[in-house]
């Protein structure tokens, strides 16, 4: 029989304590993530967020044996240097949260590149020079204007997941390119027995903001031409029903206290032209 050491069944034990205790558990891939990066996460996110790091190994023992309903399909999120999050706070604000204190980065010779790596078009810094065969032997289309080099067109250099050479690295820093994100690196979070992938997470808050004012104004519009009493419609709906009955009063010579000064108004405009016209 395999002996397991003490700390590491202590190190099981507490994971799975802590796993029991937060209703949010997420897993964080943390390579690439310097140190001082992580303090200045750590630091920001005190009292809000546990973070909390072991081997995959035992991460995975830990939710093997968590009793919580799916938990243990997290196993499958456990990418790079993966650490426990845990937390009490809404996932969709987490997200949100460590979205926007990553930081742009440099790509190193090794790494793997997070998305298509894309050299834009439009003019450089470089003056004219061997620094066009490199450019073209990255496939990049490169001319001279105004005697600095121009790239003609957007090229695709890397793909998601490829790795990284060192010349295109060292190119991608010369053009100022800084593909990579520095910061926690939320992949998945379970709650209440669902699994919320970070493309699930990642919700653009502006766009959102927009859609919902949008659906808003619409469902306002629709009340009003529906005549749809509601607290936001019950002005303008009372506003509408008493202009268009004065509309029909007026259309229909309708004597009321609204109407008497308009129609007398017109009937002695009426008068007048008729008098004008038997005058002639």
């Amino acid at each position: 029989m395999t002996h397991v050491a003490q700390h590491k069944k202590d190190k099981v034990k507490r994971f799975g304590k802590l796993i029991d205790e937060y209703p949010i558990i997420g897993i964080v891939n943390m390579k690439n993530l310097p140190t001082k990066q992580l303090q200045k996460m750590r630091e920001k996110l005190r009292g809000q967020v546990l973070l909390t790091m072991t081997k995959k190994r035992l991460i995975k023992i830990c939710l093997d044996n968590n009793k919580k309903p799916e938990i243990g399909k997290l196993k499958d999120y456990l990418k790079g240097m993966p650490a426990l999050l845990l937390t009490n706070d809404n996932p969709f604000s987490l997200f949100s949260t460590l979205k926007k204190n990553k930081s742009k980065a440099p790509i190193n010779a090794g790494q793997t590149a997070p998305n298509n790596i894309v050299v834009p078009a439009g003019k450089t810094n470089f003056s004219p020079g061997p620094i066009i065969s490199e450019l073209g032997s990255f496939g990049i289309l490169s001319c001279v204007e105004g005697g600095k080099i121009a790239i003609k067109k957007d090229k695709i250099v890397a793909k998601e997941g490829d790795v990284v050479n060192a010349k295109l690295a060292g190119l991608l820093q010369r053009l100022g390119i800084e593909p990579m994100e520095i910061g926690l690196d939320l992949v998945a979070v379970y709650e209440n027995g669902e699994i919320l992938t970070k493309e699930v997470l990642n919700i653009d808050e502006d766009q959102y903001r927009r859609d919902f004012e949008c659906a808003a104004a619409m469902a306002f519009n629709l009340a009003i031409n529906a005549a749809y009493p509601t607290t936001e419609t019950i002005s303008l709906l009372i506003q509408k029903a008493a202009a268009d009955s004065k509309a029909l009063a007026m259309e229909c010579d309708i004597l009321t206290d609204e109407t008497v000064g308009s129609i007398l108004s017109k009937a002695e405009r009426q008068a007048k032209a008729l008098n004008n016209k038997l005058n002639k």
